[in-house]
């Protein structure tokens, strides 16, 4: 078993599921949980909850207690700290106040939207980012996220300069889609417009992607998992989908393409870079189609 002495067992959060797992062993009342419950909480397999917590305890991240026939799990208190760090602060137990975000956005879009507009979008754009719990930085990217759907929508209703708008999805919108936005942002800067959006949406980019994009000098900034919106895909010219099947509503104007690409998850970093490359080409190829294409 690892002391728990080192953040190498962290990396295991990388993984959205196990982040589900310690965020709610965390936030629980009394700090400690059953698999059992936790399977039925997060609509998981009993094994499958099982063998993360036992990855968790083998990496000391987690701590077993026995009660009869029952076992406990609870956070490792030496790694309260650095998880807090990687999954964001627990709840306070009281409603998030997004005034001051609702108040900013008003004062950003004067005259393009009225205030009811703005804190609808907010409100909505919030319950969207924590429909699967409540992530890292949840107000900020409550705020980040509003304001990309408030700017679809104003292109959407002609009032945006008209840039081409490429969308990239898939299924967790922490792996391809994100390497894909990336390298065309990259590339093209503020020529194209560019969103990503996951089906399941996973807490946070994978930690992985984020060091294959800077080997080649990409970064990704501020950017996170976002749901998938109405207004990313009427916006949108292009719409590339990988992996996420039919999750992705069909608008008459749009350009549809489906990218079969090898899902990064878990995959060792040579092939990360080898299915980052693979965009890489795919949206080279892209970026020369928009080029072509008609104003």
């Amino acid at each position: 078993m690892s002391t728990g002495t080192d953040d190498a067992g962290l990396t295991l959060l990388a993984d959205p599921t196990r982040a589900r797992i310690v965020r709610m062993m965390r936030d629980s009342a009394d700090g400690r949980v059953l698999v059992g419950r936790v399977a039925e909480a997060l609509g998981l397999r009993q094994p499958t909850v099982s063998h993360h917590m036992s990855a968790l305890h083998a990496e000391g991240i987690v701590q077993r207690e026995k009660d009869g026939r029952r076992v406990w799990y609870s956070l490792d208190p030496a790694h309260e700290e650095r998880v807090t760090t990687l999954l964001g602060p627990p709840p306070t137990g009281s409603e998030v106040d997004l005034s001051r975000v609702i108040d900013d956005l008003t004062a950003r879009y004067r005259g393009v939207f009225n205030p009811e507009t703005i804190a609808r979008y907010v409100s909505d754009s919030h319950r969207m980012l924590t429909a699967a719990g409540r992530p890292a930085l949840e107000v900020s990217r409550t705020a980040s996220f509003a304001a990309s759907r408030l700017d679809d929508l104003s292109r959407i209703e002609g009032r945006a300069p008209d840039r081409p708008s490429v969308l990239f999805v898939c299924v967790q919108n922490a792996g391809r889609s994100q390497i894909a936005a990336g390298i065309l942002r990259q590339l093209a800067g503020d020529r194209v417009i560019v969103r990503t959006a996951g089906s399941a949406p996973a807490a946070d980019v994978r930690s992985s992607i984020v060091h294959a994009l800077d080997e080649i000098g990409v970064p990704l900034g501020g950017e996170f998992p976002k749901p998938l919106s109405d207004e990313a895909v009427r916006a949108a010219d292009w719409v590339i989908t990988m992996g996420c099947g039919d999750a992705c509503p069909v608008y008459p104007g749009r350009r549809y393409l489906d990218w079969e690409i090898e899902d990064p998850v878990g995959k060792p970093a040579a092939t990360v870079r080898r299915i980052r490359d693979d965009i890489e080409a795919r949206v080279r190829g892209l970026l020369a189609d928009l080029a072509e294409a008609p104003e």
